[in-house]
């Protein structure tokens, strides 16, 4: 086969080589073959005959339309190499589960890879081929508005979820992941998109890129460079990150992708002053395909005459997209398994809204319950489902081909499920982040003071955080916020289910509810989910992904920061004259409607040899009325070490399943490889010396057990 793809390249010209290590949007490709070029000629400058030879595509609107589009590139191209067809199913292609940042909070990677698999069927049925997923792009901003597409703050964490996400997309041999976006796009300053990073290497190599290289550890077909720059260069222009480090030190050796129009923007940054240089910055760093510019069409060629470029360094890109191509079976079957009606049938049968409501449920987090929660629903006669989010379909940004008439909101779905019942809905104010006014409150607060059981549904709307939507205030809206108020003194006997994108700041109204429910965007499913949860057919087992700040001002804020030689002393310490320094709501987090007691900490040794390991347990009991899971975590802190280590790290965890009265042995075994960290040496390596051991239901952590790691 390498023969073969060997043969191919050598019968096409630069140009059409150059073709294939180019991207444009599905709908110039229909415009290039037309007469009409005005789309493609304005936003990428490009020519009809360049249009129509580009290798690979993006953003179009099913199986029917791929394979139009994939005939007429064929009827045009020569060498009669297939497009690529690449697209951003991030949380599902027509059946759209929770939002990443809500799956972080499931804890639960098989669950986390079903999803992706059931994803995956529905997308090569749609045609596609890559999917620009997952984003493992650690976050510690909640003003971030891509929050939502990571899976947290946490690298052990997303570590796990980038490897199960990538076995899921890819467990088929189907389709392809591209792990995103490299690297440390999740840092940038301000928390605006697309700023910014400024970042040491040891930071980025403890933290933040872990969760790329597990991804590629587990096989990922693609890398996407960032938006940012790194040490001063733009991602997709940067040698040092793509050539030295991604394909030097961790042998990738597969396909590099720019994000959307990323080669042009190094003009903008102020690095490169022309796009002849954009074009060799790339091409030197290893940046394969060009996604929505022409750097590489246009410029290349004057490169190569230059002696700057040689055509050595295209083949090679060129030759990895044909691997790729060839390894889906593109290359026999151009249509592959593009099949409407199968597309038609399959998306969002009964078996994959069952994975997505399942995946809402496990993604929930109780935050608050002042015996409030479950609601009886052998009890309730009637019900009101109040606020803006009251009845929407809550999908978030990244729903693909998802529609909010595939499923139920809140009252919708509540009301199908007590048909006895009389379930009332009410807005009660206006759903924009701005919105001050209440001018429905009224009725809201009248049906609320007739009802047994209130549903208050308020947070974000689906495009109020995403790509491009960072915030400078995480509260909930002046409106939302006096509906809450009003609502709770009407009826005490009150949820708040909050849908969101991010964490948000909830100390001005935290203290006026009584029960609080984190739902995240939950997806097709995420209203049947919820009336299971608040009618306690199901029970909460979801665990915060990232940190509920007090204030805007606490933020960057995460459990695992840096120890401080001041840690809280007043005045002269690292402490807030207005408020504490701990969060409203930990890493970690998360109640259920029963209770779980964890004994201290066991361990096998106080002493641990390098290349050994030990193992610490404790005793986990349902010491409540209900059947229920928890998630038992271990956090291990370097106590001395050459350089400075967090106050604590997320080291491994147990989701487990207990019934009332029920208790389970939950044991750890501690690797040496989990105490690793870039030392002073600037080596991975671990240390001897003590460590502290905890083991705990969230990072709020208490009663450690000590051992040391000896030579």
């Amino acid at each position: 086969m390498i023969m073969k793809l060997e043969n191919l390249l050598a019968k096409m010209t630069l140009e059409q080589k150059l073709a294939q290590i180019s991207q444009c949007n599905a709908v110039y490709l229909h415009v290039g073959a037309s007469d009409d070029v005005t789309g493609p000629e304005q936003e990428l400058s490009l020519k009809k005959e360049e249009v129509v030879a580009v290798g690979s595509t993006l953003n179009y609107s099913g199986a029917k339309e791929m394979i139009s589009i994939q005939k007429e590139h064929l009827h045009n191209d020569p060498n009669q190499i297939p497009l690529l067809f690449m697209m951003d199913v991030i949380h599902g292609y027509r059946t759209v589960y929770p939002i990443p940042l809500a799956l972080g909070a499931s804890f639960d990677t098989a669950l986390v890879e079903e999803c992706c698999e059931m994803a995956s069927e529905e997308m090569v049925l749609g045609g596609v081929h890559v999917t620009f997923a997952p984003m493992v792009d650690l976050v510690r901003d909640p003003r971030w508005g891509r929050c939502m597409e990571t899976t947290g703050e946490d690298t052990y964490l997303n570590c796990e979820m980038a490897r199960a996400m990538v076995r899921g997309f890819q467990k088929s041999g189907k389709a392809a992941a591209c792990v995103k976006h490299f690297a440390a796009y999740g840092q940038a300053e301000a928390g605006r998109d697309y700023n910014t990073t400024d970042i040491s290497e040891r930071t980025l190599r403890d933290f933040y890129l872990p969760a790329y290289q597990a991804a590629i550890d587990e096989g990922a077909e693609m890398v996407m460079t960032s938006f940012n720059i790194l040490n001063g260069i733009p991602s997709s222009g940067n040698k040092w990150l793509v050539k030295e480090l991604l394909r030097d030190e961790w042998g990738f050796d597969k396909i590099v992708i720019s994000d959307y129009n990323a080669f042009r923007e190094m003009h903008i940054h102020g690095y490169c002053a022309t796009e002849k240089d954009c074009a060799e910055k790339a091409i030197q760093a290893t940046t394969d395909i060009e996604m929505m510019s022409a750097c590489y069409l246009q410029q290349i060629p004057t490169l190569i005459a230059e002696g700057k470029v040689s055509e050595k360094q295209i083949d090679e890109a060129v030759l990895r997209v044909l691997r790729l191509k060839e390894k889906l079976g593109l290359l026999d079957n151009p249509y592959l398994y593009a099949d409407e009606e199968q597309e038609m049938s399959v998306c969002l049968c009964e078996k994959h809204r069952e994975i997505a409501r399942r995946a809402a449920e496990k993604s929930a987090v109780l935050l608050k319950n002042e015996n409030v929660l479950p609601f009886d629903k052998n009890k309730a006669k009637r019900i009101a489902v109040i606020g803006p989010f009251a009845d929407k379909t809550m999908l978030g940004q990244w729903h693909c081909h998802g529609r909010e008439e595939d499923g139920l909101g809140v009252f919708s779905a509540v009301k199908r499920m007590l048909p006895n019942a009389e379930v009332f809905f009410a807005q009660g104010c206006d759903e924009k982040i701005n919105a001050t006014d209440c001018e429905p409150i009224s009725e809201a607060v009248e049906l609320a003071k007739k009802c047994d059981d209130v549903i208050l549904c308020v947070g974000e709307d689906t495009y109020m955080s995403g790509e491009g939507m960072s915030r400078a205030e995480l509260r909930l809206s002046k409106a939302q916020q006096t509906l809450i108020r009003e609502v709770v003194k009407a009826n005490q006997n009150t949820v708040v289910v909050l849908f969101c994108g991010r964490p948000l700041v909830l100390t001005d109204i935290i203290d006026d509810i009584p029960a609080l429910v984190l739902a995240w965007q939950p997806g097709t499913e995420g209203g049947n989910a919820l009336a299971n949860l608040l009618f306690g057919n199901v029970n909460f087992s979801g665990k915060l992904s990232m940190t509920f700040p007090r204030s805007e001002g606490q933020i960057p804020i995460y459990y695992n920061s840096y120890r401080t030689g001041r840690p809280f002393e007043a005045p002269y310490g690292s402490w807030y004259q207005d408020m504490p320094n701990a969060p409203l709501y930990p890493f970690g987090y998360g109640l259920s409607y029963t209770s779980f007691a964890i004994s201290k900490p066991e361990i096998s040794a106080d002493t641990m040899k390098i290349g050994e390991s030990l193992t610490v347990s404790v005793d986990v009991r349902n010491t409540g009325d209900r059947s229920g899971e928890t998630v038992v975590q271990l956090y291990i802190c370097d106590d001395y070490a050459s350089l400075v280590r967090p106050v604590k790290e997320l080291k491994a965890y147990q989701k487990i399943g207990l019934k009332p009265n029920e208790s389970k042995k939950v044991s750890f075994e501690i690797t040496e490889e989990m105490l690793k960290f870039w030392t002073a040496n600037g080596k991975f390596e671990a240390e001897i010396g003590s460590f502290t051991v905890w083991i705990s239901d969230s990072s709020n952590v208490k009663d450690g057990v000590k051992f040391s790691l000896i030579n």
